[in-house]
């Protein structure tokens, strides 16, 4: 018997092996899919009505100006043939060879093989004009609706997306050549990831993004000293340890948005805005909030103002002697901030000095990408999913802000652990991200219907704790953070919000990178810049067209403008007192708790 027998034996067992494994993962997997819960048809798509109505609007514009779409059927024959010729010369020379012109770049192909093949390079290309003739199509409909234009050509983009060649098996060059390296193993292993994420989530897919195993929080991440100093059905208020041995007299008091948890801002030394703000000689409390369950259902955004913002403002001014606070919002936190800073207002309290605001939206008046789930068939659906389950559990707006970046946060994710077999990385900001929050059924309905598709706030009053609370109301001095490439509040958007809050003193900042990057962007780091522009009278485009780019961070600048408003320094306090004695270390106990599937 030769080695090469030897061999081929080993590789036969492997096989025979790996068989076996996917036969048993099978029925794991059919046992998995069982326990899936019937899902709302309304949050996993737009209403039928749509399509039909686009379908209706092309045909209607095809009899009226049939050139048209002759123009797009001919142009797309045109190129589709024009492919297959090339392919089949191709063929004719005998041999297998790169074409002349292997098509446009595209992330997804990064394979050689996507333009050296024949094959592959045939099926790229060929998706690749299918998918510029939808987008066409979809682009030159006129008489349709503003809305409803960007709820096609999203939810279009998002067919195209999910019909990627390398989405299947079959048609991925690197899921093919694994298999065959690995004798079958990484299929194996990745129909072990998918069975396992499955088994993490009722049956529903929801693709782990991250190894979970690879952190504990309180050990290598959120790790920053401090303790829980108060504690009640809402919130865990955590008080930093001073890293100085002098600090600013007024506190700081930072508002997490409650859709994810807190540690986002301290993730881990290197990256930690919690860290870096004691280390400038700053006392900061941040609000970890509760995870909610069925039993928060009636809890709305008045319980959120009144047991979390007001009661901390309260908490904090007691613990640390002072009479005013510094506040910071973030995202939701800070156009629930924006309410609060309303209601005290109208109540005549001036506890908060100044406000500091992390992409955060007030005027919804335009819905950007939010367009396609802001409509009332999504909502309609959304408000039924929260009458039955008493809350808007975690997956539901995790999909969704997925899906707006759906190659990066669902598709090739899900390319990696199921076709590749590959563990997900032990990346921190991943595995936050998989750390969700559920939503109380009530509050989710205020904040979509109000807020966001009525755009109360910002026009006529939003109606909450006998008051009319308004936008123009916030008009203590105030630093906005936003970023230019945010998908979630865009960086217009946020401006538009800011120029109609009252009082003259508003600084305004764009940096670069997105709702995450451009916020955790330490100095140490140099990475990303920002832009500046002392005057808010133009228009955004204006506006960023007269700003002044900076290198850097945006961190020292704000710190700067905090200073002026953070008194002398006194000396470092340690967390709590005596009516405060410490509840627990930070992180706490409340962001422990995970989202209920």
């Amino acid at each position: 018997m030769t080695t090469k027998d030897v061999a081929a034996g080993q590789n036969l067992e492997r096989m025979k092996e790996n068989l076996t494994r996917v036969e048993e993962l099978s029925q794991r997997l059919m046992n998995a899919m069982s326990q899936k819960q019937p899902v709302n048809p309304a949050l996993s798509g737009p209403n039928q009505g749509l399509y039909s109505k686009a379908m209706q609007t092309y045909w209607a514009e095809a009899i009226q100006n049939p050139s048209k779409l002759i123009e797009h059927q001919i142009g797309f024959w045109g190129e589709s043939l024009k492919h297959f010729v090339e392919v089949q010369q191709s063929l004719a020379r005998g041999k297998l060879e790169a074409p002349e012109d292997p098509g446009p770049k595209d992330r997804r192909f990064a394979n050689p093989l996507w333009d050296s093949h024949p094959y592959f390079n045939f099926i790229k290309k060929q998706y690749l004009i299918n998918s510029d003739a939808i987008a066409r199509a979809v682009d030159e409909i006129e008489h349709l609706d503003e809305t409803e234009k960007r709820r096609l050509t999203y939810f279009s983009r998002q067919i195209l997306d999910m019909m990627a060649p390398t989405n299947f098996f079959g048609t991925n060059p690197d899921a093919l050549q694994k298999a065959v390296e690995t004798d079958g193993e990484s299929l194996v292993k990745g129909l072990e990831n998918l069975v396992s994420d499955l088994e993490a989530n009722n049956g529903e897919l929801v693709v782990r993004l991250a190894d979970e195993k690879a952190f504990v929080l309180g050990e290598n991440i959120a790790t920053t000293p401090g303790e829980v100093v108060y504690r009640n059905k809402m919130m865990e208020l955590i008080q930093y340890a001073p890293a100085t041995e002098q600090v600013y007299a007024t506190p700081i008091i930072l508002f997490p948005p409650w859709i994810n948890k807190f540690y986002i801002l301290d993730l881990k030394e290197q990256n930690s805005f919690i860290k870096w703000v004691t280390e400038q000689g700053y006392t900061i409390f941040v609000v970890s909030w509760v995870n909610a369950d069925p039993s928060f259902k009636d809890v709305g955004l008045e319980q959120y103002i009144d047991d979390g913002y007001l009661t901390a403002i309260r908490e904090v001014k007691a613990i640390t002697g002072q009479e005013q606070v510094n506040a910071i919002g973030y995202c939701i936190a800070g156009t629930t901030l924006s309410l609060t800073l309303s209601l005290m207002k109208q109540r005549g309290d001036k506890s908060v000095k100044s406000a500091t605001f992390f992409t955060t939206l007030t005027d919804f008046s335009d819905q950007g990408e939010f367009t396609p789930f802001l409509q009332n068939d999504f909502i309609d659906g959304i408000e039924e999913e929260v009458k039955d389950k008493g809350m808007l559990p975690s997956f539901v707006m995790a999909r969704t802000f997925s899906f707006l970046r759906s190659t990066d946060l669902i598709y090739g994710p899900a390319i990696k652990s199921y076709m590749m077999g590959e563990t997900p990385p032990a990346f921190d900001l991943l595995y936050w991200n998989g750390d969700g929050a559920n939503l109380p059924a009530k509050m989710a309905m205020q904040y979509l219907r109000g807020l966001c598709q009525r755009n109360e706030f910002a026009e006529d009053g939003f109606e909450l704790m006998g008051h009319t609370l308004k936008l123009s109301d916030v008009d203590i001095p105030l630093f906005a953070v936003t970023c230019e490439t945010d998908h979630i509040a865009a960086w217009k958007d946020c401006y538009r919000g800011v120029q109609k809050m009252g009082g003259r003193s508003k600084t305004f900042i764009v940096s670069e990178s997105g709702h995450i990057a451009g916020i955790v962007n330490p100095p140490t780091k140099k990475k990303y810049g920002h832009y500046t522009n002392a005057s808010l009278k133009q228009d955004a485009d204006a506006w960023m067209e007269g700003a002044t780019f900076h290198e850097g961070s945006w961190w020292p600048r704000w710190e700067g403008w905090l200073r002026k408003r953070s008194g002398k320094k006194v000396e470092a306090r340690d967390p709590g007192d005596s009516q405060h004695p410490p509840l627990s270390p930070a992180p706490g106990t409340y962001v422990a708790v995970k989202a209920i599937r």
